[in-house]
């Protein structure tokens, strides 16, 4: 039976979660001797995400049920949380692991450890049907000062917008994914976030769409790919490699390629993910 997704954290501030007391660490041992891992994702389709009947779906969700089920852990308790709760609700020990393909970079590698990479995805724009502001790069949004994109709060699209120049002034947080929508179509001209988000929340839409063609940005000199991945404590070394061990077998079957494409990933962006390391993601590299 698929654990349901407890709607605890759902609404919780961020304020609320640190304030609570802090749940004992699970080990390896500890979670092999409970038979039970405690995981988060943030209600992001297609990352992660709640179903109609309350269980957890994604990339992220159903990568890890399957390799904890390859570990000799067959049940995996869902907590949903908005993104920017996601780091620090697991450093505060709310859960155990996050299954949210957050990307991977050298501040947030300086935060928790993750995973060897389990995606790879580009970047997109969400706009107003149309596109009457004319945008198809996240540089365009830059060049009218008078222009608002709205961006999650936590999430790395923010360092992208400020690469190539997008000011401050023109960001609009907004809690999580779930109020991209409401904001394109009310008070910002765009939404910037991953292109499975964007493609996912145009979907079926009438009066919003997907920019396209769409230019990735360009920082340092290369356009931004980004790379997903399961997020643990620093402290939890042993399950880290445990799960590291038993993620690059899983990335070696049919299973992995089946959840990955039915989620909207190209055959390129599934062959990426095998191209690159944890240690060089984290430097920057």
């Amino acid at each position: 039976m698929t654990p349901r997704i407890s709607g605890v954290l759902a609404t919780a501030s961020l304020a609320a979660l640190l304030a609570a007391p802090a749940a004992q660490a699970d080990t390896w041992s500890d979670i092999q001797e409970q038979g039970f891992v405690r995981a988060a994702t943030a209600n992001e389709v297609p990352y992660g995400f709640t179903k109609a009947d309350g269980s957890a779906a994604g990339i992220g969700p159903e990568v890890a049920e399957a390799v904890f089920k390859s570990m000799g852990i067959d049940e995996v308790n869902w907590t949903v949380t908005p993104f920017g709760t996601l780091i620090p609700g697991l450093k505060a020990k709310r859960f155990t692991v996050t299954a949210a393909e957050q990307n991977i970079q050298p501040d947030r590698c300086a935060q928790v450890a993750f995973s060897e990479p389990n995606s790879s995805y580009g970047e997109g724009l969400l706009v107003k049907k149309g596109n009457p502001k004319d945008l198809h790069t996240y540089a365009d949004i830059a060049k009218d000062p008078s222009l608002k994109v709205a961006v999650v709060n936590g999430a790395n699209n923010v360092d992208y917008l400020r690469a190539v120049g997008v000011d401050d002034s023109q960001i609009v947080y907004i809690k999580d994914n779930a109020d991209a929508l409401a904001t394109v179509k009310s008070r910002v001209d765009a939404y910037a976030a991953t292109e499975l988000t964007v493609a996912n929340l145009a979907k079926d839409q009438d009066d919003v769409e997907q920019v396209d063609p769409f230019t990735d940005p360009v920082v340092d000199g290369k356009p931004v790919r980004n790379y997903g991945a399961f997020a643990f404590r620093k402290d939890d070394e042993k399950l880290l490699a445990a799960f590291n061990k038993a993620l690059l077998a899983f990335h070696e079957t049919d299973a992995y390629r089946d959840i990955l494409s039915h989620y909207g990933l190209s055959d390129q962006s599934i062959a990426a993910v095998g191209e690159v390391d944890i240690a060089d993601l984290c430097q920057g590299d």
